[in-house]
């Protein structure tokens, strides 16, 4: 890094982090709840996966719902691509982590909270005894609060760690 580059443009990318984290939460629910184990679909609570039409409709909602978290990833993509361009961007395992951490936390609250709760179109785990599943999406929820919280704790220590990291290259840079 240098002192004449702008610290803005030195900046870790955390939206592009937190877009990965939010298609990656995504592809982890749709991949390994909807389709590995099974245990809901996109509409399962309203069209229980007892026909083959309402299989069928479930298929399409979760395709609907793929795309969605496929356009995340790509947003986050595009973002990434943009500031890698940059010269002397402060690169950081500890942000990417965060960031992602943050996305994917994001997206297991939101979804849990609207999905399950407020539009009750399926639960975390519909093989379970309806009894369980308010057990499920509250451990959902609070997965997704644990991620988030911790993204967050780390996104603040991974950037004082970047203002430490761009006043020591300006520090070098200095005439003297």
């Amino acid at each position: 890094m240098t002192a004449t580059t702008p610290p803005e443009l030195r900046r870790f990318p955390v939206a592009a982090g937190v877009f990965f984290g939010l298609g990656l939460g995504g592809f982890f629910d749709g991949i390994v709840l909807h389709q590995v184990l099974q245990w809901h679909h996109m509409v399962s609570s309203r069209y229980p996966g007892d026909s083959v039409e309402n299989l069928a409709l479930n298929t399409f909602w979760d395709g609907l719902f793929h795309s969605a978290t496929y356009v995340f990833v790509v947003i986050g993509l595009v973002l990434l691509w943009r500031a890698a361009h940059r010269r002397h961007l402060y690169w950081s395992n500890k942000l990417l982590v965060a960031t992602l951490l943050i996305g994917f936390g994001a997206f297991n609250l939101v979804e849990g909270l609207v999905n399950h709760q407020i539009l009750g179109i399926h639960h975390v785990n519909e093989t379970a005894p309806r009894e369980h599943w308010l057990a499920w999406d509250i451990g959902f929820l609070v997965w997704g609060a644990a991620m988030l919280l911790g993204g967050l704790a780390l996104l603040k220590r991974g950037r004082r760690e970047e203002m430490n990291a761009m006043a020591a290259a300006r520090h070098r840079s200095a005439p003297g």
